[in-house]
């Protein structure tokens, strides 16, 4: 889903991007940077694996990358790195559904009131500085009205259209869970300042995305964490059955969307946008390990637990406004794009599945899932 036409408009100003250590913002920070734009990576390091993201931007491309080490939620820090900026990508957010249950507040406080104060920040130079904001298809809810029938290792709906096409930008919003609540109300605010005060921003409303620097400890990384625990011959664990139907993207498209609505924002200013590799790309969670297996050549074991909380068991974007809109061209095919992130996962795995010493080593822990 390369994007046709030009990069992000002439200018001389740093870009910002909020949790640019992050997988997503690490992977364009380093476009961006690699074309010589100076880029400022705010991130608290709250993830255990992201430094490492921190340190490969820096060895890559030297003083280009600044870093400022601090929280969404300081007020004066975030302030300050947003004050010469000639653009914002913000990723910075708490993701997993289960710490939104534990934790509400501090869900809230990151995700809603994160996106505030950087929002505020903007607003208050009294300038046009575009924002682009990573939101979520949790925004649409759990679907429950969406009737599904089984074909294969898949539910699909039974609407045709709707399984042609995919979820639309016109369908209601039904916010789900804590997670759900924080980043649609902050999806919310940030079209809203747009309406309001004319600060040019656009939601790009996210599912699934995949690829390189995804090391399987992201919350949302569960197509790295199949294949890595698929690549360590650990068994691999499914919350529900396994028939959960998601769309998945490939991240360099997911970046050229990013750079394309940047490069387009006089345009597309107070839009929101799903971003998702549509129904070509769509893949249960059962195809996609069958995959791996033919891939890795080997069996993979299967285990399961009871469904989570706000957990789709179809959701897959239609994606057509945004190719329309940015001008996109297709995605990578799916299977082709997770053969090559399986080849880069093996790449930093050793002989019997154990990592080697130079290599990123994967978190074992089971992550919350944010499908």
């Amino acid at each position: 889903m390369s994007a046709a036409g030009p990069g992000p408009a002439p200018d001389s100003r740093p870009i910002l991007i909020t949790g640019g250590a992050g997988f997503v913002g690490a992977n364009l920070a380093d476009r961006l940077a690699a074309e010589g734009r100076t880029v400022i990576v705010y991130d608290a390091l709250a993830r255990a694996g992201v430094e490492r993201n921190l340190a490969w931007l820096s060895e890559r491309h030297g003083d280009r990358i600044v870093p400022v080490i601090a929280d969404i939620r300081d007020r004066d820090e975030l302030a300050r790195a947003a004050r010469d900026v000639g653009a914002v990508f913000h990723f910075a957010a708490q993701v997993a559904v289960t710490t939104s249950l534990t934790a509400p507040r501090d869900d809230m406080e990151v995700n809603l009131g994160g996106t505030l104060n950087l929002l505020e920040a903007l607003r208050a130079r009294g300038e046009a500085v575009p924002l682009l904001f990573a939101s979520t298809n949790k925004v649409y809810g759990g679907l429950p009205d969406v009737s599904l029938s089984l074909a294969g290792e898949a539910y699909l709906p039974e609407d045709p259209r709707l399984r042609e096409r995919g979820i639309g930008e016109d369908r209601p919003l039904d916010f789900h869970t804590p997670y759900g609540c924080s980043k649609g109300a902050a999806d919310a605010y940030v079209l809203d300042y747009a309406r309001t005060y004319g600060l040019p921003t656009v939601v790009m409303r996210m599912s699934c995305i995949y690829g390189p620097r995804q090391m399987g400890n992201e919350d949302q990384g569960w197509v790295a964490h199949f294949l890595i625990r698929a690549l360590k011959g650990e068994p691999i664990t499914f919350y529900g059955d396994g028939r959960q139907v998601r769309d998945i993207l490939h991240v360099d498209d997911c970046v050229a969307a990013y750079r394309a609505a940047l490069a387009r924002i006089d345009r597309v200013a107070g839009r929101a946008f799903n971003l998702g590799g549509g129904p070509a790309n769509a893949v249960s969670l059962r195809g996609l390990i069958a995959h791996a297996g033919q891939l890795l050549g080997r069996d993979i074991t299967i285990e399961t637990g009871p469904w989570r909380p706000g957990d789709q068991r179809y959701y897959v974007s239609d994606p057509s406004r945004a190719i329309e809109a940015l001008g996109l061209e297709r995605p990578l095919p799916w299977r082709e794009g997770v053969a090559q992130l399986a080849g880069w996962l093996a790449e930093r795995t050793g002989e019997a599945g154990e990592p080697r010493a130079a290599a990123e080593p994967a978190s074992r822990r089971q992550p919350e899932i944010a499908l």
